[in-house]
Order: structure tokens, then sequence, then C-alpha cells
């Protein structure tokens, strides 16, 4: 997905659709799907809500997205999360100069390899409000085997609260049901870490 710049699927959304890059419904394409990848997870139904864009024209835009999505991302250059510390690397660039806490999943294929991640949540500065149904509606929607949890804590400490850990037993329980693991929540503070997994807290 990463290798379709953005105006490059602009041109062939407007070719798909007999339409101009500029169009009213191009436009509202990318106002409400501003990212490659998630105007490339689109559904049907997200697509025929814009004015203009009946059963036809939807079909042909879904193949054509599904075309993108197959050939922008090879399998072999997917990561492939092998543990905590994994996670950490991947995610703690993007919460080093947060000010508030960001409540974000990674989604796994079942060979753990990363199909998307996603913030689910911000919060305030020293909570993530998030409720299971957030990260198993964008879980079912990615086709996830598993997930896995994280949030950072501004202070910098990475310690898990009780809310925490609470909150980590109400996912893992909810992903029991929908048949969709949380292999770990993971903390991260100023350049550390704690894995409730490797902490035995979930």
């Amino acid at each position: 997905m990463n290798d379709y710049r953005k105006e490059e699927l602009k041109k062939l959304i407007s070719k798909c659709l007999r339409e101009r890059p500029g169009s009213y419904q191009v436009q509202q394409l990318f106002e409400q799907f501003p990212t490659t990848a998630e105007l490339i997870d689109v559904s049907e139904q997200q697509l025929m809500s814009i004015k203009g864009i009946g059963r036809g024209k939807c079909r042909q835009l879904t193949a054509m997205l599904e075309l993108a999505k197959t050939l922008s991302v090879p399998t072999q250059n997917q990561q492939t999360i092998r543990s905590p510390k994994d996670a950490f690397d991947l995610l703690e660039p993007d919460f080093r100069h947060s000010t508030k806490e960001h409540f974000t999943c990674l989604f796994l294929n079942t060979k753990n390899r990363l199909i998307f991640k996603e913030v689910i949540s911000i919060g305030s500065l020293n909570s993530a409000i998030v409720h299971p149904r957030e990260v198993f509606r964008a879980a079912i929607k990615r086709c996830s085997a598993s997930l896995i949890c994280s949030h950072n804590h501004p202070s910098g400490d990475s310690t898990p609260s009780p809310e925490d850990i609470e909150l980590t037993k109400r996912l893992v329980s909810a992903g029991e049901i929908v048949g969709i693991e949380v292999l770990d929540h993971i903390i991260i503070g100023e350049s550390s870490f704690v894995s409730l997994k490797e902490q035995g807290l979930m």
C-alpha cells in the first residue's frame, strides 16, 4: 500500500470513475479516506455513501482497489513481530514526543506479520479512553488473526496502572469471544517499555 503514492491512486480512481482528478466524487473519496491505507481498505457501503457512486461504479472501484492492495505490498516485506521489543521499536517513534496518551494497535496475520498499525484512541495527559468494541471493529476490518495493543505514558514512567491491567483483561476476554487473540499490551514510557504479557498481567 505504501508503494502507491496518493497522486497515482487519484489518477487510477479518476479513470475508473471517468471523472477529473479534482471532481466532487474524487475529492470526497480523499476527504473521507485521507490515507492511502484507509482508501484501499474502504468497503462497498462506504463507497456508496458518496453522492454519485452507485453500485456499478462501486464494484469497479472495489475491484481496482483490491488490485492495488494486491500489487502494492510484497508479503516478504511485511514486518514480523517476534517479541515485545519488536513492537516497541516499531511504536516508540510515534510516541516519542507525544504529550497525550495514544492507544495504538498492531494488527497481525497468522504468521505475526504486520497488516496495519492504527491509532484507536487519543486521550488526555494521563488517560486514553478506549472500548473493546473500537479495538475489535478495527481488527475485524483488517482481517486480523491477532493483535498487540499499546499505549504511551507521557509521564515517562512505563509502569502499568490498575486501569491498564483491567483494560487488558477486558480486551483479552473480548478477543476470546470474537476469535482474535490479544498477544500483548505494551506500555511505552521514556525510552522504556513494559510488556504485560511478560509480566504475567494478562
